[in-house]
């Protein structure tokens, strides 16, 4: 017989955890489990590629009331007389304002933004909160399952979040699910009374998937005779694309005829925008913004740069292995369970000077860029079997 299993996630955006999710359930065997979905907003890039095994639910009607401006929200709550959920709208919308860090004011308003998520009448085998923060907390007070699983895409501490919130979710969780073996050490620090529930399920790739799809027709065409830096991820604080910038900056006062490319959307677009104005370098640093298929970006790239202040397991790190690029990676704490310096790639300091040194490191050596594509070439990189580790703990 069949079991139901229920995964929850915010959206289907263009973001690791995201791509993660679409490749566990492209990866599911569905002639042993039923699967629905629980999207708070059905969007995303990713959205229209879920496999149609998966049944993919109603989405909460009046979540939407926290994703429109206060006065707006509180007006037609009121002009539809729910009273109570224009109170909650309040009430998170002062946290929103006075909470500066954007993990903790997820978490502290969750309790006013659950008032909009109905409770799930089915009963499942199992419910997965595939992200920290609300899906996990939805997971656990909104779903009836006889498991309820938690993931955490991310090193725990980098993401500034309060422990005395989550100890009182994370009791109620079987498991306790992240992607590497440096961010599970994080949480049985962290949360040692759980430590019995930690889990590593790294994220699924698949390689054929991976170069078939990387095969496509790309823009990246049309920049002959200067090298071109790829890197993909959300345009936040945490990526350090403003520190790519100022070492794109280095290497254009340095002679290099580069092009730098990123993938990707996200918060700090204008400030980004603003900072390769300032600097003169609309002609060598772009933001691409979303790609639905990054991949022919990918092949056609010299090297992969990651100049994160801090990951989890990077999914496009593990990409741009698959498709053998010569990859830079800044010395986050995780860098090392994906990347052996000088061996398949490269980890610098996390500063624009390390990072740029480290290109410029690749631009002149051609026979050591030569060198890491080989290596990878030689490595199974393939995580299709993770998913056996889920199966278990179901």
């Amino acid at each position: 017989m069949k079991k139901n299993l229920l995964f929850v996630m915010n959206n289907l955006q263009c973001g690791g955890a995201e791509k993660s999710l679409l490749s566990l359930l492209q990866t599911m065997d569905y002639s042993r489990y039923n699967v629905d979905l629980y999207l708070f907003k059905h969007e995303g890039i990713f959205f229209n590629k879920l496999p149609k095994a998966v049944n993919v639910l109603e989405m909460p009607y009046l979540y939407r009331y926290f994703d429109m401006s206060i006065n707006r929200a509180v007006i037609d709550c009121i002009k539809k007389g729910r009273f109570k959920l224009a109170f909650s709208r309040l009430r998170a919308g002062y946290i929103f304002f006075t909470e500066k860090n954007p993990a903790r004011r997820e978490q502290r308003a969750w309790k006013y933004v659950s008032k909009s998520m109905p409770v799930l009448q089915k009963e499942y085998d199992a419910a997965i909160g595939f992200l920290e923060k609300n899906p996990v907390y939805f997971g656990i007070e909104k779903v009836k399952a006889d498991k309820k699983l938690g993931f955490i895409h991310n090193d725990y501490d980098k993401l500034q979040m309060d422990s005395v919130i989550d100890s009182h979710y994370f009791e109620q969780l079987d498991h306790l699910i992240t992607v590497s073996d440096i961010c599970g050490e994080v949480l049985e620090q962290r949360f040692p009374q759980f430590k019995h529930k930690v889990k590593i399920i790294e994220n699924i790739v698949s390689p054929s998937l991976i170069h078939t799809m990387s095969l496509e027709a790309s823009d990246l065409f049309n920049v002959k005779n200067t090298f071109r830096i790829l890197s993909i991820g959300r345009l936040n604080d945490q990526k350090g694309f403003d520190m790519a910038i100022d070492a794109c900056k280095r290497l254009v006062e340095s002679g290099y005829a580069v092009n730098w490319f990123i993938i990707g959307e996200g918060e700090n677009r204008s400030c980004l925008e603003q900072q390769i104005e300032q600097n003169q370098l609309q002609t060598h640093f772009h933001l691409l913004g979303l790609k639905e298929n990054p991949y022919p970006y990918l092949r056609e790239a010299d090297i992969y740069v990651q100049p994160s202040r801090f990951e989890g397991k990077s999914i496009a790190i593990d990409e741009a292995k698959i498709l053998n690029k010569p990859i830079i990676l800044t010395n986050f704490s995780t860098a090392k369970d994906q990347i052996i310096h000088n061996h398949n790639g490269l980890i610098v300091d996390m500063t624009a000077e390390a990072i740029f040194e480290g290109i410029e490191r690749l631009i002149v050596d051609v026979s050591l860029r030569s060198a890491l594509s080989k290596q990878l070439s030689s490595e199974i990189l393939g995580t299709e079997t993770e998913i056996e580790k889920l199966y278990a703990l179901l």
